[in-house]
């Protein structure tokens, strides 16, 4: 997220973090979107959904349903996820922001729209029903 500094002040807002996630299991997966400067906590968050603990999903499994690679994670890989197998969860703190910064799926791209563009138009273009919580 250092990197991210630069972008922060060429486009004058704050990127966001997206990481994707998966229970043990590797059935459920989550898109979390979070403030850049928040640290993650797989205890935090699986007790704010309560589900059961999360870790980072696999690399090859992000290629797969994301179409993106380690630092390129984005909350327009939605598009690829047709049968909503993958559950968008939104940090409150985010949607507290007007701008919304992240990779336009690369790791050399990026983007700034509004937040509310994102969740209230694009995310409901796409099917998906995000889960807000407080971290």
């Amino acid at each position: 997220m250092d990197d991210c500094v630069q972008i922060n002040k060429a486009l004058d807002m704050e990127m966001v973090k997206t990481l994707f996630l998966c229970n043990r299991k590797q059935t459920d997966f989550f898109l979390y979107v979070t403030t850049a400067d928040k640290p993650f906590s797989a205890k935090e968050f699986s007790n704010a959904l309560g589900i059961s603990r999360v870790s980072f999903a696999p690399a090859d499994l992000m290629g797969k349903m994301l179409g993106t690679k380690i630092g390129a994670t984005t909350v327009f890989s939605t598009l690829l996820d047709k049968d909503n197998g993958v559950q968008i969860v939104f940090d409150k703190d985010v949607l507290a922001e007007e701008w919304y910064g992240c990779s336009d799926g690369t790791t050399t791209g990026f983007m700034k729209i509004k937040t509310s563009q994102i969740f209230h138009d694009f995310l409901t273009f796409t099917k998906h029903s995000p889960k807000i919580i407080h971290m």
